[in-house]
């Protein structure tokens, strides 16, 4: 990464600034569910071994405590904010700070996972093969890797946070295919609804990133914003798990 992009990408203010409103946007939610149902953690044989890739806040980390919790989780994370925020979460989880654009040092952990997820974490770097590339020395040999990239134009608050890039299908396929992935699946998903709410980002345009300041400095969401997202948690359920048109883009990689 360049000084600059490394400038401007302060993860450690952005969880301490963010976490609140992370945590209401009910995509999070979807996405967690869409990760979870694809791992098929509960039909497979013990030890479970997750590696969460930018494990961010916990979230994840939580959700599957909450599901199944004789999982072992371990979390790879670039802020100290989001590891320290995430132990609190889960602190029967293990959780590291690591750069993986750099030499991921797994440690003990070289080969531990069966399972990783890494989760709306590629679209904030530069080069997104050097961290797959780096998170494989987690992973053992046929580990299931669910990734979760942003499809669709970028709104200003992406931009905002760091989003360099956004996918296709196809991008993420030849993305796991370059870094020594099977590919099982890459597919959008979330159509219709998905979509649909990633549109009253695109309209709210920058005033969404003074809603988000707002949040963070414990002002309350408006009402309006509070009931739409009531809304959306209800609408996403009938989202299509694999569509075309869908701007939640999905891939499976297996480890060779």
């Amino acid at each position: 990464m360049s000084a600059h992009r490394e400038l401007h990408d302060d993860w450690d203010s952005h969880w301490d600034e963010y976490a609140d409103s992370a945590s209401l946007n009910p995509s999070q939610k979807y996405r967690r569910e869409l990760c979870l149902s694809l791992l098929d953690l509960a039909g497979a044989e013990a030890p479970v071994r997750l590696v969460d890739i930018g494990s961010g806040q916990g979230d994840f980390a939580a959700h599957v405590r909450a599901r199944n919790p004789k999982v072992e989780i371990l979390g790879v994370e670039l802020s100290q904010s989001g590891v320290d925020i995430s132990a609190r979460k889960v602190p029967d989880a293990v959780f590291l700070r690591r750069n993986l654009l750099q030499s991921a040092s797994p440690g003990e952990y070289q080969g531990w996972a069966n399972f990783a997820v890494c989760s709306e974490v590629l679209e904030h770097v530069d080069d997104p093969a050097a961290v797959l590339r780096s998170a494989r020395d987690f992973m053992a040999p046929g580990c299931r890797l669910i990734v979760t990239v942003p499809g669709g134009p970028r709104s200003a608050f992406e931009r905002h946070i760091g989003h360099r890039e956004h996918f296709t299908p196809n991008r993420l396929r030849l993305l796991l295919q370059q870094t020594g992935f099977e590919v099982e699946l890459a597919t959008g998903a979330g159509f219709p609804f998905f979509n649909l709410y990633k549109c009253t980002g695109y309209l709210r345009g920058e005033r969404l990133i003074e809603d988000v300041r707002r949040s963070a400095d414990g002002q309350p969401a408006s009402r309006t914003a509070m009931a739409a997202m009531a809304v959306f948690r209800v609408l996403f359920q009938f989202n299509l798990r694999s569509s075309p048109w869908g701007w939640q883009i999905v891939g499976i990689g297996i480890l060779k």
